[in-house]
């Protein structure tokens, strides 16, 4: 079972480093504003925004993988505080912008995190 969680994890830590180049970086190109529906006079104006919420999941991308490579006594705990996270961010993200964020942010978080304790 652990080997099914550390796998979640990547995947999780690989959907935040997506989101991060796409916040980052593709905000204000036309795939970014596909992605996320934008004109691109939104997407110009709020593009130091997006930048700055890509650059908070690069660190929860970075906890994520900092928990799959530390060998140490409190890697437990270091995956349980950034999949904690993770979910917090996606809950917020679904109450206050769209219900989709739960899905792709929050739900594999919380998944990882249950199979997390019973394994």
């Amino acid at each position: 079972m652990s080997t099914t969680v550390s796998v979640l994890i990547g995947i999780v830590a690989a959907l935040h480093i997506y989101f991060l180049v796409l916040e980052m970086f593709l905000w204000d190109a036309p795939y970014g504003r596909k992605t996320f529906g934008l004109t691109p006079e939104f997407s110009a104006a709020s593009k130091a925004l997006a930048a700055n919420q890509g650059l908070y999941n690069g660190f929860l991308a970075a906890g994520l993988i900092w928990s799959l490579l530390a060998h140490h006594e409190h890697v437990f705990e270091i995956k349980i505080f950034f999949l904690s996270c993770v979910v917090v961010a996606g809950i917020f993200g679904a109450a206050t912008v769209s219900r989709k964020i739960f899905f792709v942010q929050a739900l594999p978080a919380l998944i990882a995190l249950v199979l997390l304790h019973v394994s």
